[in-house]
């Protein structure tokens, strides 16, 4: 059994193998993981006795719940209207040209993916971004820099 089997089966057995488990068991293995292979989810559907189209749909649909390798840090900046009107292409715009890559790729070295994502409950304090699980609100081109600084340094520590 391989080890993300394991975590698979880790999983259904702390949360279950009820349908409305299958979010809890997803994120654990991105948690883990990183991202859901496709034999991950293979792997959970068997495990969870569900079809693999289900847990595809699931896992496809929201975008917190990535389907391909990612970078060690994962930036994502706000894309609903409240960001957008605050700034948010500039913060784009920064960020992009600071790490030489655009929204949806990664850098070479695999440190930073760049993404979009919808509504992450901050409208108030946009544009912003996520850089994993750290929230940065309010932000200007300036401030969002100062945050990166931060990964870049631990990433090469």
């Amino acid at each position: 059994m391989s080890n993300t089997e394991n975590l698979i089966k880790e999983l259904v057995e702390k949360h279950g193998k009820c349908r409305n488990s299958l979010m809890a068991v997803l994120q654990g293995v991105v948690a883990k993981e990183k991202y859901l292979s496709e034999d991950a989810m293979k792997k959970v559907a068997e495990h969870m006795d569900v079809s693999a189209a289900d847990v595809y749909g699931t896992a496809s649909f929201y975008t917190f719940l990535d389907t391909v390798p990612r970078g060690r840090n994962v930036i994502r900046v706000c894309q609903t209207i409240s960001c957008d009107m605050a700034g948010k292409d500039e913060i784009i715009e920064a960020l992009e040209a600071t790490l030489k890559i655009k929204v949806g790729e990664t850098t070479h070295d695999g440190n930073f993916s760049l993404l979009v994502a919808n509504c992450m409950g901050w409208c108030h304090m946009g544009p912003v971004m996520l850089i994993n699980d750290d929230v940065y609100t309010e932000l200007t081109p300036q401030k969002a820099m100062e945050a990166l600084e931060k990964y870049v340094v631990s990433t090469n520590n």
